[in-house]
Formats: C-alpha cells, structure tokens, sequence
C-alpha cells in the first residue's frame, strides 16, 4: 500500500506537468469575475512595508533568542506543564504575533473584559475570544515560573500573574452563546480545559515541531505584494470546486482593487472530532497548490485550533489574519457554525457570522467580502444562485460525496479536484 506521503510527492509531481487541466476539465480562469461596476477605494492604514498595520499598531514577537537566557529562565521555573494541541496552537500563535497585541495568556481581569464586552481592557481593542492556558495544579500560584513543554520540546514559560477558577457556564453562554455540552466548543472548555485558568507574560524558545510548517506573520507578509489588497480565504476542510469559485471570484468583489490576491490560508489545529486530520487536509492544499499554480493565490497554514464559535469566532479569525496582513475577509454563511446532534438545529443563524463581521470590520480597519452562494449548472458551469435561474442545477451532498469516496464511486469533477480525491481516497484506506 502506497504511503500517503508518497501518494502526494507522485501527485505533485503530476500536477507541475499539467497546465492546470485535470482529465480533460479545464480548470476556471483565474481572471476574476466581477461582483458589480463600482469602483473600490482604499482605505487601509499601511506601515513601511506597504501592509496592512497589525491589530494594535505592530506585531508582537515574544522569543527569548539568547541561550543563556533561556537556560536561566528554564532553571528558575518553579513547575512544569505538558500542553495539550490546543494548549500549543495558542502558544505559538502568541508567540509569534498572531494574537497581537497580547504578550501571554489573559490574566483575570483581560479574561474577564474578553468574556464580558468582547474588548481587551485599556486599550479597549476588540478580541473575539479569550487565550489563556489552564490547568488543574493546585501548586501553581500567581508568581510561579510554568516550564511550558509540547512532545519532547521545551516551549517556553508562563510568568503566573494570575489563577483563578473561571465560571465556565458565563463563558460557554457569552462565547458561544449556549451551554449545551453538544456543542464542541462548550464541551472542550468544560470537559478539556483544567479546573483553573492561568494568565501572564509569555516567553517563548520555540514553536512546535509539525509534519508541515506554519508561515509566521513577518513571513507570509513577506510573501504578499506592497500596497494591494490581501482576500483571505479560512477553511478548515478540503478545498473543492465551489471553494476555488468562491475564492477566485472575491477577487472581483466591488471593495476589492485590481492585482489584488488571495491567501487561501487553513487552519491547522484541532476542529471538531468529525472533521478530517490536519495532515490530510495539508496534503490535500499541497497537491492542489501546485495543481492550480497561481501566483494570485497565495498559501500558508495557520496554527489554529477551531472553537465553532460562530459571529465571536469570525471576528477572531479577522484579527489574526490582520495580523498576517490581509486587508478583506471572506466571510462564509454560518461561518464556524456547529449543529445540535440533538435536534439538528444549528446554534447561530446562517447571517449571524456575516452581520458581527459586517458591524466591526470598519473599526478593526478591514473589509469584508460575503460569500456568494454559487452552484454547477449542466449549461454554464459554476453560475451565483441568482443566476442558475431556468438552468439545471446539479447538486452533491457532503454524506453523498463521502458514500462515493468509501465505495471508490468516479467523483464528478465538477464537484471536487481529482488530485484531491485521490489525496482523501488514500487516506481511508489507510485508516
């Protein structure tokens, strides 16, 4: 049996020999499609490098890059912490300014502004979500030195400004606005998350080790052009046709200017327990990066672990991509949305994500760019809702796909790249 890493080398390999054609399917144009007519301004405060500004005026770097530093601070530490994935994700996010402007794990009293107003204190910045680490060391008190430790790595350290056992109902029902246990962001704060809550400076030797790297926010800025509008694409699944249509066509969006370009830029962290491995899911983005070879798309992978937290989650993902310099963000219907396994009803409205985006992208300095709702259609191909009217819509379900990957089903191309499938197909049958 072929190894998946193996599979993706030979794929990757086939797809750099391909003029972005896939058996006879020609790929859609890149060339974006436009929304309307209306010209778009820009009004984007920028720095010297000619980029979109980070959230709270510069990007937070937290490494201690002298050894001899880092020695003594590792000697002084008074306890020691094994993180979890989530607890890692947060940790190099933090470290390197992906959370800007936090310099460590909310203490009590930012905790508790996040949870209530959805604001750090002072400054008054919008955050979406609180970051902190926990714990259920009965030890550990404010003034302890915490060893932060990940799979055989020393991390970094946690000055302890602040312990406290937080009220994990308030901020089930302010977050995520319900307690229900079914819900996987409620059920990972109350079930994962330790007894108590610490906060405080943060100082970081390294990042986790990955099969895959995350490019930090200094490095995908680098990557994008000076003084052009940045679209960002977040996605936690394998991107198919519908996808790419999305993406490409927000490159014509009325508030976006031409050469713009698009970061299709995933998180990779833990999602929900149904949701495919970040390993596959790289795979996945790898052969169909070199498959499309677009130099206006460009690609990076974000150390992000999903809380489905609906219109407070959206506004997280809009201040972490500011932070890696994008200007717009797609903001996807029922954006990091979950459903009740109960009762099938879903726990934010559809608009819920789009309209708390909507209402602070003007503060937060950026723009947004809806979603469309495009459909295949057997006359013209991938056509808006609005304009597969009289025209024969052809329609796969997600169960559907996933019957046809499992029984070796030919997947329509139209529905989903044959690079990725082939990626997916693999992936099961080393299950």
């Amino acid at each position: 049996m072929t190894h998946p890493m193996h599979l993706m080398r030979s794929l990757l390999a086939q797809c750099s020999m391909k003029n972005a054609t896939s058996s006879g399917y020609l790929l859609p144009a890149y060339v974006p499609r436009p929304f309307a007519t209306q010209a778009a301004s820009s009004p984007f405060q920028t720095d010297e490098s000619g980029h979109i500004i980070p959230h709270g005026g510069k990007l937070v770097d937290l490494f201690i890059r002298d050894q001899k530093h880092q020695e003594e601070l590792i000697a002084s530490s008074t306890h020691k912490k094994e993180c979890t994935e989530r607890n890692a994700c947060d940790m190099e996010l933090l470290s390197v300014g992906g959370f800007s402007p936090l310099t460590g794990f909310m203490n009590r009293e930012v905790y508790d502004s996040v949870v209530d107003n959805m604001r750090l204190p002072g400054s008054n910045l919008l955050f979406g979500l609180p970051v902190v680490m926990d714990t259920h060391d009965e030890s550990i008190k404010e003034g302890s030195r915490v060893l932060l430790t990940f799979k055989g790595q020393t991390l970094g350290v946690l000055n302890v400004e602040s312990k406290w056992a937080p009220n994990k109902v308030k901020e089930a029902v302010k977050c995520y606005k319900t307690s229900a246990l079914e819900h996987p962001g409620v059920k990972m704060v109350a079930w994962e998350r330790g007894q108590y809550y610490l906060g405080g400076k943060l100082q970081a030797f390294e990042v986790p080790q990955r099969q895959f790297s995350c490019a930090t926010p200094t490095q995908v800025r680098s990557t994008l052009p000076a003084n052009s509008d940045v679209v960002v694409f977040q996605c936690r699944n394998p991107v198919h046709r519908a996808h790419y249509e999305l993406f490409t066509r927000s490159l014509g969006a009325p508030n976006v200017r031409p050469g713009a370009v698009c970061l299709v830029h995933p998180t990779m962290g833990p999602t929900q327990d149904d949701d495919i491995p970040g390993i596959v899911r790289y795979h996945t983005y790898e052969v169909l990066k070199a498959e499309l070879n677009n130099n206006r798309i460009k690609w990076a992978y974000l150390p992000y672990s999903m809380h489905m937290a609906g219109p407070r989650e959206a506004i997280q993902h809009m201040i972490i991509r500011k932070n890696y310099g994008c200007t717009h963000f797609i903001v996807g219907r029922d954006m990091a949305g979950s459903k009740s396994c109960q009762s099938g009803q879903d726990f934010y409205g559809i608009y819920d994500a789009q309209d708390e985006a909507n209402k602070h992208a003007a503060e937060l300095g950026m723009q947004t760019v809806p979603s469309q709702d495009v459909v295949y259609t057997e006359e013209c191909g991938y056509v808006t809702a609005e304009e597969s009217k009289d025209l024969k819509v052809k329609k796969l379900s997600g169960t559907k796909f996933r019957q046809m990957l499992r029984g070796g089903e030919e997947i329509p191309e139209w529905f989903a790249f044959k690079s990725v499938v082939q990626v997916l197909r693999q992936h099961m049958q080393t299950q």
